[in-house]
């Protein structure tokens, strides 16, 4: 018998144990459904939103008991995550998020893997720091936790901006054979191979592109991209893939921003939540994350099943994202099918094939 969309949600928590209890494994999905249907992280707005036969107030307390009491499996949830992403090769992006809620200080370090204009979660830890940067320690953790479930190999490159700098972690990064290119500030100079030092802005004229090789920055042997815009930005980029290279990939980190604005103003609002716990926020994220995906998916496989008609401007009427966002709340209001139904499909096969590899 065909399972219905929900039911096959139900069936990856279940199957990854992203929570080891069968009744909150399945308010899971009632949890996925009210922040979907009310594009809301507010207890009350999510609770009125699910269908359960039962006051709002009851489930709003039930909600309440799940942030409490129970605890999510970070590592398994980023199985979920690849479960929806077709490629083999990953392009990430690491970056911070943050915001306060009265006292309360939210501060997010994550990673995703690029796809397309889009980007789909993979990991992400809370940092306790007073919205500070994270340091080489933070970041080397979550990467650790990432290439123990992927392997290097799944990684083509890691891309960043400039806060993510510094010689232990790029080094780090090159002792693990892992490809980055990062932005640099501009007050960071170059050791040439003549052993003379200059700034990125004195190498390069307005217009045109400087490429150079095995360089040190930071005394890291890296590559150099630099350009300089009409404007006066300086775009100064280092990394391990050849110069000329830097510049078209580090187009790409843009994706993670997108995901951060699909979890906040552009989707689900998360700065509107009034929690004040930290390790309660992270569960909101992944929850709102995993909302995001699905509905990130379905967009994508719409997208494949009736091609989005560009409107004047060049662009669709909505993002992938905005897309899948709609049909899931069409779904869960008029049951309808398509494309969710598809999109559940490949990722539980998808869901299977990375189950045996990996057990």
């Amino acid at each position: 018998m065909e399972l219905n969309p929900s039911t096959k949600v139900y069936k990856m928590i279940r199957e990854l144990k992203i929570v080891p209890n069968k009744q909150r494994q399945e308010f899971i999905c009632c949890l996925i459904e009210g922040i979907i249907k009310s594009r809301s992280v507010i207890f009350s707005e999510i609770a009125d939103k699910i269908d359960k036969p039962i006051k709002v107030e009851s489930i709003e307390r039930r909600i309440q008991d799940f942030f409490k009491e129970v605890s999510i499996d970070y590592t398994q949830l980023m199985l979920f995550f690849l479960s929806f992403i077709p490629h083999e090769k990953l392009t990430l992006s690491i970056d911070r998020t943050e915001w306060d809620f009265g006292q309360t200080q939210v501060n997010v370090l994550c990673v995703v893997a690029s796809i397309g204009k889009m980007a789909v979660p993979l990991y992400f830890e809370m940092l306790d720091n007073n919205s500070g940067n994270s340091n080489y320690e933070d970041r080397i953790q979550l990467l650790k936790e990432i290439v123990k479930l992927l392997g290097k190999d799944r990684i083509a490159i890691l891309i960043m901006d400039r806060e993510f700098i510094g010689y232990k972690w790029l080094t780090w990064l090159k002792k693990e054979n892992i490809s980055f290119c990062v932005r640099v500030p501009k007050h960071h100079q170059i050791t040439l191979p003549d052993g003379t030092t200059a700034k990125a802005e004195d190498l390069v004229e307005e217009g045109r592109k400087v490429y150079l090789s095995d360089v040190f920055v930071d005394l890291v042997r890296v590559n150099v991209s630099i350009s300089l815009a009409a404007n006066g930005d300086l775009l100064y980029l280092i990394g391990t893939l050849k110069p000329s290279e830097l510049g078209r990939i580090y187009r790409k980190r843009w994706t993670i921003e997108v995901f951060f604005q699909a979890l906040k103003a552009r989707g689900f609002n998360m700065e509107n939540s009034c929690l004040r716990s930290i390790e309660k926020y992270r569960k909101l994220f992944g929850l709102v994350s995993m909302a995001y995906t699905i509905c990130w998916a379905t967009g994508i496989e719409d997208g494949r099943l009736n091609p989005v008609k560009v409107k004047k401007h060049g662009y669709p009427q909505y993002s992938v994202f905005r897309r899948g966002l709609n049909l899931m709340r069409a779904f869960y209001k008029n049951k309808i099918l398509e494309p969710i139904r598809r999109t559940l499909d490949l990722a539980l096969a998808k869901l299977f094939i990375i189950l045996k590899t990996i057990g």
